[in-house]
């Protein structure tokens, strides 16, 4: 269905995006993982044709996106693109017309989207009106409304309590035996154990593992042992046969050395922790992900502000801020217009275009405050969890 091959995105000296390929068919959930920084929204954003790729390939069932294509496919992006003024019910329905759908026809399903999610009640209410979780629930709608091919959410989970996860867990599961395909980052690994066919991590702009679940972790065998237990487990990170050691209050996964010192490691637990499970197990994604991408040092965190920076450049593009800064332009020209016309005259006067001047101050006033509030919810959103 989406076939990207060989994607690659620069950013001045940066490279966000290097070489990135994948295939998503449908019926499909597929992770898109990486840390801070790493080029999972750069990838999304490039294949949704917001921001341009320097080299690469996107296709879609075999061939390249046209202006039908965008139509089919939903997205949820990890920051608020909602219009706080405006009423909860008018922003699905203007999402829906984006994607060609009628009032007539997206009003019924964006009630049912609504009572779904439990707010039957809220759509006469405005999006500021609501709380983080809930304009979450309202992105998603707008995402799911006109029944997408493709579906790709970025942070989806993001402001949801652990009840309303497990609602959108559910109905992602409907939508793929729809025969949907679902791409979705997050850097939420229990849910994407739980419910991915493929993944694909990237890691400073190349991926650096892929393919299916099951196949990535019998790559990194069975080395794992999971305990549960009372007591302090500090000292599990010093003991020599250990690789590794994921440590909590109550909790570890360790990975060994070799899976013959289970039993050494077994007496050393015996007089020094209070233990209720020992378990070998399979590692977790979760341990994984640290294995292979590690701890980022603190030079390599600026790989995030090219990505930052097409976001600001994204306030360009919303549709209040374009529109205020068409209306400026028009006053402009007018402006201009009546001067010339009137410099002509033997005896000119300047009232007409004083008062068209005004209305362009007013203009370019309008234009500064959409920016700012587009530029503000922005940034509010970029306050969430990283991508």
């Amino acid at each position: 269905m989406l076939k990207v091959t060989n994607l690659r995105k620069e950013f001045d000296t940066v490279v966000a995006v290097d070489g990135v390929s994948l295939e998503v068919q449908r019926g499909e959930l597929f992770g898109l993982l990486g840390p801070n920084g790493a080029g999972k929204t750069t990838t999304i954003r490039t294949v949704l044709n917001i921001i341009k790729p320097d080299g690469g390939e996107i296709t879609f069932d075999g061939r390249l996106f046209t202006e039908e294509t965008w139509n089919i496919i939903g997205y949820l992006p990890e920051e608020r693109g909602l219009y706080r003024k405006s009423k909860i019910l008018n922003v699905i329905l203007y999402f829906a017309a984006l994607k060609g759908m009628s009032e007539g026809t997206a009003k019924p399903i964006a009630y049912q989207w609504l009572e779904r999610f439990g707010l039957k009640d809220s759509g006469h209410k405005k999006v500021e009106e609501l709380s983080k979780g809930n304009q979450q629930k309202i992105q998603l709608i707008a995402a799911l409304l006109h029944r997408p091919q493709l579906l790709i959410l970025d942070e989806p989970f993001s402001g949801l309590d652990p009840v309303n996860q497990i609602l959108l867990k559910d109905i992602l599961m409907e939508i793929r035996q729809q025969n949907t395909a679902i791409i979705f980052s997050t850097h939420q690994m229990e849910q994407v154990e739980k419910m991915c066919d493929n993944i694909c991590l990237i890691n400073k702009g190349k991926i650096v593992l892929g393919g299916s679940l099951r196949d990535v972790k019998k790559q990194y065998g069975t080395n794992s042992v999971h305990l549960e237990f009372e007591g302090d487990g500090s000292f599990l990170r010093t003991l020599p046969f250990v690789r590794r050691a994921d440590v909590y209050q109550n909790y570890a996964e360790l990975e060994l050395k070799d899976m013959g010192q289970a039993r050494e490691l077994l007496g050393k637990l015996d007089s020094k922790l209070s233990l209720r499970k020992f378990e070998i197990v399979e590692p977790s994604l979760h341990s994984i992900f640290i294995n292979v991408v590690g701890i980022p040092k603190e030079s390599e965190m600026q790989v995030q502000q090219p990505e930052i920076q097409s976001h600001k450049r994204d306030v360009q593009k919303d549709p209040r801020v374009r529109k205020s800064l068409f209306s400026l332009l028009i006053g402009v020209v007018v402006f201009l217009g009546f001067s010339v016309s009137e410099l002509m005259k033997a005896e000119p006067s300047f009232i007409a275009p004083a008062l068209i001047l005004a209305a362009v101050g007013f203009a370019f006033y309008r234009y500064l405050q959409a920016k700012g509030q587009v530029t503000k919810e922005m940034n509010q959103g970029m306050k969430g969890p990283g991508r």
